[in-house]
């Protein structure tokens, strides 16, 4: 049901969420996957769906948050915030493992670490791995959190956190991988698809901006559940929108203005 906020009563969150962020990011979120989908058809890349489909998944999330500013106590709303933001940047990835593949494809063999289709393979099956993780902790801990009496939310916690870490670690080792890959075909090898191509400089400074995005939300959300679900940084809604919200927002917008099926 729907409940008015009472200031004596405590929301799940710990604060009402923003009705206008709700609405800001649904509505950026909204245009970036029409965007998307329209340019994924345009360009005969239907892999860069998989940035459409992220972004549905973050409407989804900010639509729930949006829904939670209007019934702060509603368990579903805060429970389909929690899985739908988590999973969302997972798509983004998977994007970008494509676009490191076709990068690869385009340098020759023998530049990349490993093959192209690896890091498809091996990076999205650690991030679904890392998913699980993530979604059995935070249901558990969040149950925990929304029952009556509260229950203890530590080894939920503790479980989500790990799972993050794990998603964390590998994105930094893909990053490894991505910029070694970068410095032997720019660098080492001077290769001219990267040294005088505008687009491919280009779609290699969207795709780095990116990957920082990426580590940076993940940063930011190992310290915000390392407070536990009471900690100051979990209950600030502004570090959520400015280190959450908005890297996804950016990073789905620059992919709109420098499309790999344009650039490729």
């Amino acid at each position: 049901g729907c409940v008015a906020y009472n200031p004596a009563q405590r929301t799940a969150y710990g604060y009402v969420p923003s009705l206008a962020a709700g609405i800001v990011y649904c509505v950026l979120f909204g245009l970036s996957m029409i965007a998307h989908t329209f340019q994924a058809i345009k360009t005969r890349a239907l892999w860069n769906l998989v940035f459409a489909v992220g972004c549905l998944t973050e409407i989804l999330g900010w639509a729930a948050r949006t829904w939670s500013s209007e019934c702060p106590y509603n368990a579903n709303a805060f429970l389909m915030q929690i899985c739908t933001l988590i999973i969302a940047p997972t798509f983004f990835t998977a994007g970008i493992y494509v676009i490191l593949g076709r990068m690869i494809a385009i340098a020759g063999p023998g530049v990349s670490p490993i093959g192209p289709v690896w890091y498809l393979w091996i990076f999205c099956t650690v991030d679904i791995i890392s998913l699980v993780i993530q979604a059995v902790g935070g249901g558990s801990a969040a149950v925990a959190f929304n029952s009556t009496p509260p229950g203890n939310t530590k080894v939920g916690t503790d479980i989500m956190v790990a799972g993050i870490d794990f998603q964390l670690a590998s994105v930094i080792v893909f990053s490894i991988l991505f910029f070694l890959f970068l410095y032997r075909a720019a660098v080492k090898l001077r290769l001219p698809a990267f040294m005088n191509d505008k687009n491919m400089k280009l779609l290699v400074l969207v795709t780095s901006f990116s990957i920082l995005l990426i580590i940076m939300r993940s940063i930011y959300r190992t310290i915000e559940l390392a407070g536990g679900w009471t900690g100051r940084v979990i209950e600030t809604e502004r570090y959520f929108i400015a280190l959450d919200g908005a890297p996804m927002a950016a990073l789905v917008i620059a992919f709109n203005i420098l499309h790999p099926g344009v650039l490729i």
